[in-house]
């Protein structure tokens, strides 16, 4: 028999939220179990940012080490202008952000992101019972929800019993729509392109050589779209996201791949600094219809509870997806940790009162941000970048409250101590 303080915890969804989970209730000492549909763990290949709050998140998981092997650091944020390249604002990233909020804002590739988590989940000399991780493990069934201890049931009929069932698996979760949960997903009537361009290519014209001689993250500005982009793995790649209308099919197929000239087109008539980076991308060019769940606190079922993209997928207008699921971790793992096995259903119910509401004024401010960031020239659009340039926030959220996230009750020493390295 298992001790009292070693909960049974599913997890389903063995992505960047899912791994947090795992990690944060392994080192409460918990015993977890991963179940991921794919047939092997990975990531897709683009990057990832990590505000302060997220990044306080994983150096209190002990990942400081393994983030300053893959990390890039962004010294600046700057805003853009479409038509002409102009810099409607600049903010000072690097050491400004560790002083100002502890923690680092760091890129990464998501693939890199992703391995570390795994190892740290599986690392038999780490704190608290290895997680146990099964890929190919679709999970089609659930049993008992609203009871003490849900199964989750795979496509191959494994069954996995826990004192909790975490669905972590992504704004299309199985887990939500197996327990019952509210429909709350809307389409936005946008689509992002992803792609990777490689350092190389950027470096050898002139045109574009700049993106490359200080690491920045940087917004583009029009009327209807707009673009990001930054270095990631210290100057491999370039990450590239692209905001456009959607077409039917990716609407109707939610991804699919895209030819360049595609890309290339869609910002044809900017500044030519644009399309000369653009063109540069390869074949592994993709568009992601976009996607978001209307803000709903209802995030558990008895001992079923949701996290994530699950049950507050936003807009990528904040880059906070990810950050926000990882806030998720490290409160759900901080609430039953606390707890214990007698205290799981208050644990729950704290997870949500502390989670739901912040999360929902991100999701909120990420939607409004989709009409800040796209404004036809004119007024409205210069009144916009003149807020930009004061830095007080974009829509409805300052970075100040942003990026100081949830006040985890336990912020752990190293998150506290935390020393920059470049």
């Amino acid at each position: 028999m298992a001790p009292s303080q070693s909960l049974e915890i599913t997890v389903a969804g063995g992505g960047l939220g899912g791994l947090t989970t795992a990690l944060a209730l392994r080192r409460q000492g918990f015993r977890v179990t991963v179940l991921e549909t794919a047939p092997q763990l990975g990531e897709v290949g683009a990057g990832i940012q990590t505000a302060p709050n997220a990044s306080r998140v994983l150096v209190g998981l002990g990942l400081r080490p393994a983030m300053e092997r893959i990390h890039t650091a962004p010294q600046d944020q700057v805003r853009r202008r479409w038509a002409d390249g102009a810099v409607i604002a600049q903010l000072p990233l690097g050491r400004s952000v560790v002083d100002a909020y502890g923690a680092p804002y760091w890129h990464y590739h998501r693939a890199d992101l992703h391995r570390i988590l795994l190892d740290a989940c599986t690392d038999p000399d780490g704190p608290g019972p290895v997680v146990a991780v099964h890929t190919g493990a679709e999970v089609v069934g659930l049993d008992g929800t609203g009871t003490d201890r849900p199964v989750a049931v795979t496509a191959r009929g494994d069954r996995f019993a826990g004192d909790v069932l975490v669905g972590a698996d992504g704004i299309r979760s199985r887990v939500r729509d197996l327990a019952g949960f509210d429909d709350t997903l809307v389409f936005s009537g946008e689509m992002a392109y992803r792609a990777l361009i490689p350092g190389d290519l950027i470096a050898a014209d002139p045109a574009t050589r700049f993106l490359l001689d200080r690491y920045h993250s940087t917004i583009w500005y029009g009327p209807g779209r707009h673009l990001v982009h930054y270095v990631i793995r210290r100057g491999e790649f370039l990450n590239v996201v692209a905001i456009v209308p959607c077409t039917a099919g990716v609407e109707r197929d939610w991804t699919a791949p895209a030819p360049v000239s595609e890309l290339v087109e869609a910002f044809a008539d900017w500044d030519d600094r644009v399309p000369a980076m653009l063109s540069k991308a390869k074949e592994d060019v993709a568009a992601f219809a976009l996607y978001r769940r209307r803000r709903d606190p209802v995030w558990i079922d008895g001992r079923v509870a949701l996290l994530g993209d699950a049950c507050h997928a936003m807009l990528p207008y904040q880059a906070q997806g990810a950050s926000q699921a990882m806030e998720d971790a490290a409160v759900l793992a901080e609430e039953l940790g606390a707890a214990g096995r007698a205290g799981i259903d208050g644990a729950l119910a704290r997870y949500v009162h502390r989670r739901a509401k912040h999360a929902g004024m991100v999701q909120d401010a990420s939607r409004a941000n989709m009409d800040f960031y796209h404004l036809p020239d004119g007024p409205e659009q210069r009144e916009r970048d003149a807020k930009l340039r004061r830095f007080d926030g974009e829509s409805d959220v300052s970075y100040d409250w942003l990026w100081r996230g949830s006040p985890l009750h336990d912020r752990g020493d190293e998150a506290v101590t935390y020393q920059f390295v470049r």
